[in-house]
């Protein structure tokens, strides 16, 4: 089964940018989504990329700002913020996701290996 273990999140300025990694290990490659949650609300799905790179899907609070991407070589998939907002505070977390969901219904769906979390504090 794969491991996955997030880094990167931090304190940021609103308008600071960003960089969130997903290291996994295991056999295989995985699709992978970002998903997040903030104190007093439910996990949302951010972002998530096939295992070829080719698909990608994002949330419509995040399109534009935030961008999956990753090497497969180094078995990590990112997520660059850029200009976060304060809304943006959450603890983010990376999961496999299922491919197919990904390519036919462009939805994040977690298939069950999650990371542990990485706190995103986005703060004047």
């Amino acid at each position: 089964q794969m491991q996955l273990v997030e880094s990167g999140g931090g304190l940021v300025q609103p308008g600071e940018s960003l960089r969130l990694s997903c290291t996994g290990s295991g056999p295989g490659f995985y699709s992978v989504g970002w998903f997040r949650q903030a104190p007093g609300k439910e996990r949302e799905g951010v972002s998530c990329i096939s295992s070829s790179g080719e698909t990608t899907n994002y949330a419509d609070s995040v399109k534009g700002r935030f961008t999956i991407s990753r090497d497969n070589a180094k078995s990590t998939v990112y997520l660059d913020m850029n200009s976060p907002k304060q809304e943006d505070t959450a603890v983010y977390y990376c999961a496999t996701v299922s491919t197919r969901e990904l390519i036919q219904q462009h939805k994040c769906i977690s298939t069950g290996s999650w990371g542990q979390g990485t706190q995103v504090t986005v703060s004047p």
